[in-house]
């Protein structure tokens, strides 16, 4: 995928971020090692063969310069599947006789045989190879597990920095003179596919509930904006654009805020929810792996059927009519992301995985399980 510090915005880069923020929170030294991107969006075996002697060429390169110079004791990639294997870690990590540890690795095993197959051997030939493979979201368990029933694992549940965006905890009351509209917030990338299928989802379920009185803010801009305008354009003046924001100014919508609402179609890990919570959000999305990892369903938010914009709208609608249930969720969501998903508690975990990992390699556990 595309580095860290891009300036694209991404729910990919915030995770590896808060990763990279994390460890060197628990007082790791954390190198960005090679800005190489090995995504293949199309399924171009030509294209894929090429990254591969590419990535295999730059880790002889790292690997030299290692050796010489100053030597890392773990390597850790971040998100590993079919469409971004990686290429250096693997060869990197044996050459140094270092640990090597993935996050939030994925295997799709329909993929074998299909258009990306070189990349889906890269991937699994990496993934049955590291040392510890640390889960951030369930829903990748069971075929990596299947994949490698002997390798050793971790759970980490996906976090933020919340004194970084949400500064001090608030779950103050909102208060709304009578029959003042509740405002909504949503935030998301406006691109084709799955972004595109949840504002549109979005837009349908609050159609349903125009009778009640709300209005909805969207933080977010992209390729699709049009598309996604488009699709509000029955509900006319109740939703704003507010375009791409800064973090600081995600928050203080948010704070203002009554409600976040987001359908997470195919949404892998909420990030988005995570955030609204930090600020005193009650929230309605999906209820996926990805994101019932991160939303407490009846105590911070609700969750609906995946895809059903009836579920979605009747978790809306509840929610904007019983105002009481909604400031107890609204004061149990920073409650709820602080005890469980911050960066403090995040870092400790990690920083366990990984001098375990280094523990597990010292000891000579094989580097590469048979798959």
């Amino acid at each position: 995928m595309k580095p860290p510090d891009h300036p694209v915005p991404s729910g990919d880069r915030e995770i590896a971020r808060a990763l990279r923020d994390a460890l060197a929170s628990a007082g790791h030294d954390v190198a960005l090692a090679s800005r190489l991107r090995s995504f293949d969006a199309g399924g171009d075996a030509v294209r894929q063969a090429r990254l591969h002697r590419i990535g295999e060429r730059i880790a002889k390169c790292l690997v030299a310069r290692y050796v010489h110079g100053d030597r890392p004791d773990l390597w850790f990639t971040y998100h590993l599947h079919h469409k971004a294997p990686d290429h250096l870690g693997p060869t990197v990590s044996r050459a140094l006789g270092i640990a090597y540890v993935v996050a939030e690795a994925s295997i799709a095993p329909r993929q074998r045989d299909g258009p990306w197959a070189i990349g889906h051997a890269h991937a699994q030939a990496a993934i049955c190879g590291a040392d510890t493979i640390v889960f951030v979201n369930p829903a990748d368990v069971p075929q990596v597990r299947k994949a490698r029933p002997r390798g050793a694992f971790a759970m980490l549940a996906p976090f933020i920095d919340i004194a970084g965006f949400a500064g001090p905890a608030t779950a103050a009351p909102r208060v709304r003179a009578p029959g003042a509209p509740l405002r909504l917030t949503s935030v998301a990338m406006m691109r084709e596919g799955a972004k595109l299928a949840s504002y549109r989802v979005l837009a349908e379920a609050l159609l349903r509930v125009r009778d009640l009185p709300f209005t909805l803010t969207i933080v977010g801009d992209g390729p699709a904006r049009a598309a996604v305008a488009a699709a509000f354009g029955a509900l006319g003046g109740r939703v704003t654009f507010a375009g791409a924001r800064a973090k600081a100014d995600i928050a203080s919508l948010h704070r203002e805020a009554d409600l976040f609402v987001w359908p997470a179609v195919d949404e892998a890990i909420g990030i988005a929810f995570l955030e609204a919570q930090a600020c005193g959000l009650a929230v309605v999305g999906a209820d996926t792996p990805g994101v019932a990892a991160v939303v407490a369903n009846g105590r911070t938010g609700l969750l609906a059927a995946p895809g059903d914009t009836a579920s979605f709208a009747a978790a809306v609608r509840r929610l904007l009519a019983d105002t009481a249930l909604r400031e107890r969720m609204r004061a149990a969501a920073p409650v709820y992301v602080r005890e469980r998903h911050d960066l403090p508690t995040a870092a400790q975990r990690l920083d366990a995985i990984m001098r375990d990992a280094q523990a597990r390699h010292r000891r000579s556990l094989p580097a590469e399980l048979p798959c």
